[in-house]
């Protein structure tokens, strides 16, 4: 019971995030004229590097759990979590999280043929991120755009594994997607909670609604209009010989009016991992229908 727990604990459902470390490598084998994957180990090092994000992920959690504990008791959902339900104590959490960083590095080390790039990738986001479970997360804004360095730290770790170039277009779509989800996160945590949520975390208490409604509304048009304009550039067009690519953008812009949709619904959008895994089907089938666009346009000749 104690090891489900525990397992529980490492959140093995949020390593579905690491997928933008796979980013780069999947974009760049539709490039024209780049050998099929099977002949080159650049997908076995990005996907240990993958790994490797995965167990730097579940640490940070496991210390994010253990400084939130207190709190998380308070907490309509979270108290749920193993740490602060007592299934998990704290010197087991901090122990397996020491044992994470440790695998997580490891991992980062086999997947870092070009040097020491990818460790020290790792180590800046694991890094990052107990600075962020610590203080960071404390300060408005701040905590946003940690959240979406780490994003882009997954972008760069997956590039440098497999040798692949990482596209300017897909650092600054995922910097914007990446705050867009953040602020929903505090927008639906900020309807959960209500008044009570300062009780919680004190920078809760100065978010407000309607700035985090224009800060949304602004990064979803933002990412879009990202997202439309790399489909349809010159060096995108000239990589893939196919301007197919811009089928995909319907998709896009309905993904994120759903997420927008749910949030504003209160019904999901707190957790955007928990919407993608089959918390809402509409905006399952819309994600599976615009990773089918994709791979056609960059596969399908």
């Amino acid at each position: 019971m104690k090891l489900l727990a525990l397992l529980r604990a490492l959140r093995p459902h949020q390593w579905v995030k690491n997928v933008f470390v796979l980013a780069a490598v999947a974009f760049s084998y539709g490039e024209v004229g780049r050998a099929h994957p099977a002949d080159h180990g650049d997908v076995l090092r990005a996907l240990e590097a993958f790994l490797a994000f995965c167990l730097g992920a579940s640490a940070i959690y496991l210390v994010n759990d253990v400084c939130d504990v207190e709190q998380d008791r308070a907490h309509p959902t979270k108290r749920h979590r193993p740490i602060a339900a007592g299934l998990v104590g704290v010197p087991l959490a901090l122990s397996t999280s020491v044992l994470c960083v440790a695998g997580s590095l490891l991992f980062a080390w086999l997947a870092g043929e070009r040097g020491y790039a990818v460790v020290l990738v790792t180590a800046g986001y694991i890094a990052l991120n107990f600075a962020y479970s610590l203080r960071l997360k404390h300060l408005v804004l701040v905590d946003a755009f940690c959240i979406a360095g780490g994003f882009l730290l997954r972008i760069e770790a997956g590039g440098l594994a497999a040798g692949a170039q990482v596209s300017h277009w897909l650092l600054l779509c995922t910097m914007f997607l990446a705050l867009f989800l953040a602020l929903c996160k505090r927008r639906a945590e900020i309807d959960l909670l209500g008044e009570e949520r300062g009780n919680h975390r004190a920078n809760l208490r100065e978010y407000t609604v309607p700035f985090l409604d224009q800060m949304i509304t602004v990064l979803a048009a933002v990412t879009i209009v990202n997202y439309t304009m790399y489909t349809v550039a010159d060096e995108t067009v000239e990589k893939f010989e196919s301007r197919n690519l811009m089928w995909s953008v319907p998709f896009v812009v309905f993904g994120i009016a759903r997420y927008m949709f749910l949030v504003q619904t209160s019904r999901a959008g707190g957790n955007p991992t928990r919407v993608l895994l089959g918390g809402d089907g509409m905006f399952v089938c819309n994600a599976l229908a615009w990773a089918a666009a994709v791979a056609a346009a960059l596969f399908v000749r």
